[in-house]
């Protein structure tokens, strides 16, 4: 694959990743761990809409734990 060819893909999967300092891995680690905490708090948050005695702050709790990581980050 000539040069050309390969700066695109170079900056489409590692450029993102290099300027958080982290290798492709370590960044879908990470991706991979924020997408599973997002779905447990959305899947909280419905079932507190259901059934508001359960998961009062649960969604809230996970969404606040997300965003300190996030700010921790910069």
């Amino acid at each position: 694959m000539d040069n050309t060819r390969r700066a695109p893909l170079q900056s489409l999967f590692f450029d993102h990743p290099a300027s958080v300092n982290e290798t492709y891995f370590q960044h879908m680690g990470f991706a991979l761990r924020f997408a599973g905490l997002l779905a447990l708090a959305a899947g909280a948050a419905l079932l507190h809409a259901l059934v508001p005695a359960l998961c009062e702050r649960t969604a809230s709790t996970i969404i606040r734990c997300l965003h300190a990581r996030i700010e921790a980050r910069r």
